[in-house]
C-alpha cells in the first residue's frame, strides 16, 4: 500500500495544478494581435518555420512563454532560447501569458498532411521506435495521434508544420533547446539521424 502513496500524491498534484489554471481565453483573443504576424489569427501558423498554436494544450503553452521570459532574464542560461521571442514576452505579466495560452488553446488547430514517401518509415519509428539504436516510440508520450497530454505536459505534435518540427529535433538533438521535461526530448533526439529528423517531421503533419 505504502508504494502506492508516493504515485498518488503525485497525481492529485498534478490534478490540481491542471485545475488551478486560470488562463481567460477572451481576455487572450484581445492581447494576441502582436502573435498574428508570425502564428495566425487563430494560432493556426500559415508559415511553416513557425509552430501552430491552436489547440496545443494550455499548461504547456503557458510553460513555453514562461520558458522564454526566463531565457530573456537569464541571457538564455535557463528556460528556452530565441531573440525573437524574447521581445515578444518582454512586457507580458504573468496573466497575459495565461490568457494567451488559454486562447490558443481553445482553437482547433487545422489538418496538415503527410507526404506517401515517409508514411511506413514514419509510422514505424513513431509507433515502435528503434530498440538496436535505443530510440523510444514517439507515442508511448504523444499518443496515437499525437496528441499529447496536458496532464503529464507533453504536446500536442500531430497536424504541427513539418518545418518548424524539422528545426525543433534538431535543436534538441545539438542540444540548444534544452526545456524540455527531465532531459527526455534530448535524449531521443541525439539517437536521431537527419533522415530519422526529415522523416519524423514530415510524417507528423498530417498524423490524426
Amino acid at each position: 500500500m505504502k508504494k502506492l502513496i508516493l504515485p498518488l500524491t503525485l497525481l492529485f498534484g498534478l490534478v490540481g495544478t491542471a485545475n488551478a489554471f486560470d488562463g481567460d481565453a477572451e481576455a487572450g483573443k484581445a492581447k494576441s494581435a502582436t502573435c498574428a504576424a508570425c502564428h495566425g489569427p487563430d494560432g493556426n501558423s500559415p508559415l511553416s518555420i513557425y509552430p501552430k498554436l491552436a489547440g496545443q494544450h494550455a499548461q504547456y503553452l503557458y510553460k513555453q512563454l514562461t520558458d522564454y521570459k526566463l531565457g530573456m532574464t537569464t541571457g538564455g542560461q535557463q528556460g528556452r532560447a530565441n531573440a525573437i521571442m524574447y521581445g515578444m514576452v518582454a512586457a507580458l505579466s504573468d496573466q497575459d501569458m495565461k490568457d494567451l495560452a488559454a486562447y490558443f488553446a481553445s482553437q482547433r488547430m487545422s489538418p496538415g498532411t503527410t507526404p506517401e514517401d515517409v508514411v511506413e518509415a514514419g509510422q514505424k519509428l513513431y509507433r515502435g521506435g528503434d530498440a538496436d539504436r535505443g530510440i523510444a516510440a514517439c507515442i508511448a508520450c504523444h499518443g496515437p495521434r499525437g496528441a499529447g497530454t496536458s496532464l503529464a505536459g507533453f504536446p500536442r505534435i500531430g497536424f504541427q508544420n513539418a518545418e518548424y518540427l524539422k528545426t525543433t529535433l534538431e535543436e534538441f538533438r545539438a542540444g540548444t533547446r534544452a526545456n524540455d521535461m527531465n532531459g527526455m526530448m534530448r535524449e531521443v533526439a541525439k539517437k536521431l539521424t537527419d533522415e530519422d529528423i526529415r522523416v519524423l517531421s514530415q510524417y507528423l503533419g498530417g498524423l490524426h
